[in-house]
This record gives structure tokens, sequence and C-alpha cells, in this order.
């Protein structure tokens, strides 16, 4: 066990970077815009120091709750022993990017509607559970003719070729 206990303690691999990877974040990561209620992924970014979260919050997603010029406002749950509580951290823009955590609930939704207004148009009711995800289901069965016949395969004798 390491005997210090600073901020960054036990992150060398935690917030290292990787091939090809390294150097100044793009200007299209300043660029982007962040609203109230925007569910945002923390990643440290390790050639940023200023406004770096603690190692605790790398790769957690939390909602934003206060914008300012250059950083974000996050709300990030922490566990603390047998509770889960709301923790309001100030993270720079670096830090943090959008989270694609409801992009499928989000296209989902869209693809229901879709469906709700082309039903509508033809008249049709949507059976109950139409819009409804289903869980993977069983692969249909198929019988085999024997009609060529069965064939036995076996291996064959071992031949040294030296």
């Amino acid at each position: 066990m390491p005997s210090s206990f600073g901020y960054r303690a036990r992150t060398r691999h935690l917030f290292s970077k990787g091939f090809r990877q390294k150097g100044m974040p793009n200007l299209s990561t300043y660029l982007k815009s962040y609203r109230l209620g925007d569910i945002v992924d923390i990643k440290a970014n390790s050639a940023i120091q200023a406004g770096m979260p603690h190692k605790f919050y790398h790769g957690k997603t939390g909602v934003v709750f206060n914008v300012t010029p250059r950083a974000v406002g996050v709300i990030v749950n922490k566990r603390v022993n047998t509770r889960i509580e709301p923790k309001r951290i100030h993270v720079r823009v670096e830090h943090v990017k959008h989270s694609n955590s409801r992009l499928e609930f989000l296209n989902r939704v869209k693809e229901n509607d879709r469906k709700r207004k082309e039903a509508k148009a033809a008249g049709v009711k949507l059976p109950l559970g139409a819009l409804k995800r289903l869980p993977a289901q069983p692969k249909a069965g198929s019988l085999i003719s024997r009609r060529v016949g069965v064939e036995t395969i076996s291996a064959l004798p071992h031949v040294d070729n030296f």
C-alpha cells in the first residue's frame, strides 16, 4: 500500500491518456453548450489540471445544475456508508461531455410516436404492448430432412511427415 494519500494518489493509470490521444483538448470541447438539466459524464482530462474533479467522480454521470463561463455545476450521487448523497461539484468544461445514456430512450420515444401516427393515419388500433420493448425471443425451430443420408466423420490416423 502506498504511503502517500494526496488528491491524485493512485491515479497513474486512471488519468493516463491512450496512444496518440495525448496533448491539449480540441477546440470543439470548449464550443459545446450545456444547459440546466443536461445529463453529462465526468471524465477528467489530465492535460488540464484546473477545475479537475476528484478521482472518485471520474467516470460518473450527473445532471447539470449550474452553468458558469468556464465550468458547469453537476449533481452526482455518491454512496456514503448506507446512504446515497447527491453531491454538488463544479467541474471545468474540459472534464465533462454530454452523456449518451438517454439516447436510446429518446430514439425509442420518437419511434413510438411515428408508429402511433402511422396507425392513426391508417385507422388501425395498435395491439396491446405494440410499443413496448421485448426481450430477445428464442430462435425459430426447424426440421432437418434425412433424405441425403447421414455421413459419419472420424479422425484420420496420424502420419509422421519426416
